[in-house]
């Protein structure tokens, strides 16, 4: 059997820069919240982030503390030219937790959280606590979002401390259904601001 690790992180450390210095992996940019309703990933004249360079782009979200209790983290895009983050999504959404008392656990498809042709924000995991110790981490990959042919996968995993006390790794994967090029990105908690955390955007060749 082949080894997913070794494959899925099979690119060489980034360098922090992106000025072609022979890595796999770029670091473009990096949002870090304080109190902020959103971390949004906007195109524009002087800070291009989502573009032809890359054909695959990788978010890591790192300690993302919500100051709501219970509350979801979430993104929407926006295609080339549109406003709103309401483009329309189809997702698929599994989990699988453990109850820091030891008194359940779970692996199981939950069709309360994913979306079938939808505009809302897509949920990336369950209901995050906002105790001091509890927050989100994980990771996100867009691809080929310049594309003008086909539509827009993505896929996450994402690992949190919920507000019910269990740890729990949540899985989603979907399509933005357009095939219109997609080149900003919002995220976002279900309610409430990010009390603080960093999102940092890197582009893979």
């Amino acid at each position: 059997m082949a080894n997913y690790s070794a494959i899925k992180y099979n690119f060489n450390l980034p360098t922090g820069t992106t000025n072609g210095s022979g890595n796999n992996i770029e670091l473009i940019k990096t949002l870090t919240a304080s109190s902020d309703g959103d971390l949004t990933f906007v195109d524009g004249a002087s800070s291009v982030v989502l573009d032809a360079t890359y054909k695959t782009y990788l978010f890591k979200f790192n300690n993302i503390h919500p100051q709501t209790d219970g509350v979801f983290f979430t993104c929407q895009f926006n295609a080339a030219g549109a406003s709103g983050f309401n483009e329309t999504v189809t997702t698929t959404f599994f989990q699988s937790y453990h109850k820091e008392n030891n008194s359940s656990t779970e692996f199981a498809y939950s069709s309360g959280d994913d979306q079938a042709q939808g505009t809302d924000f897509i949920r990336l995991t369950a209901t995050v606590g906002s105790d001091a110790d509890q927050c989100a981490s994980g990771e996100m990959y867009l691809f080929n979002p310049s594309s003008t042919t086909f539509i827009k996968h993505f896929m996450s995993e994402v690992c949190i401390t919920q507000n019910g006390d269990s740890i729990m790794d949540l899985f989603v994967g979907g399509y933005v259904n357009t095939t219109a090029a997609i080149d900003e990105i919002q995220f976002k908690m279900s309610s409430g601001n990010i009390d603080s955390g960093t999102i940092k955007l890197y582009g893979i060749r």
